[in-house]
């Protein structure tokens, strides 16, 4: 008997941790505006490292940007990240003014 009742924990467990794994992809996706009350400072210049042109294909630049820590700007620096597809185009975040202060809209694949 007690070795039913292990299975039956140790696969309810399997289950229940499986389900939870399930739901966060959906729980990635909440995303809450955070108003900044002071405007980021202009972008930094950055020198883009060449890459040979066979990685360019696969590569792509993320330029860099000014992150809110929660008590000042932070910049971030730029760096190569993979393409997800073939002619996938990154579409950088930006800083935009409302009413309420600044907020950052994330970049993302286009």
């Amino acid at each position: 008997m007690n070795s039913f009742t292990r299975r039956g924990l140790l696969g309810g467990f399997a289950i229940a941790t499986g389900a939870g794994l399930m739901a966060v992809p959906a729980l990635a996706q909440f995303s809450a505006e955070v108003y900044v009350p002071t405007a980021p400072p202009p972008p930094r210049v950055e020198v883009v490292p060449v890459l040979p042109r066979e990685r360019l294909e696969v590569m792509h630049w993320q330029p860099g940007y000014w992150r809110w820590n929660g008590h000042e700007h932070v910049w971030v620096e730029g760096h190569y990240v993979e393409r997800p597809r073939a002619r996938a185009e990154w579409i950088p975040g930006r800083w935009e003014q409302h009413p309420r202060g600044w907020v950052y809209i994330e970049g993302h694949w286009n």
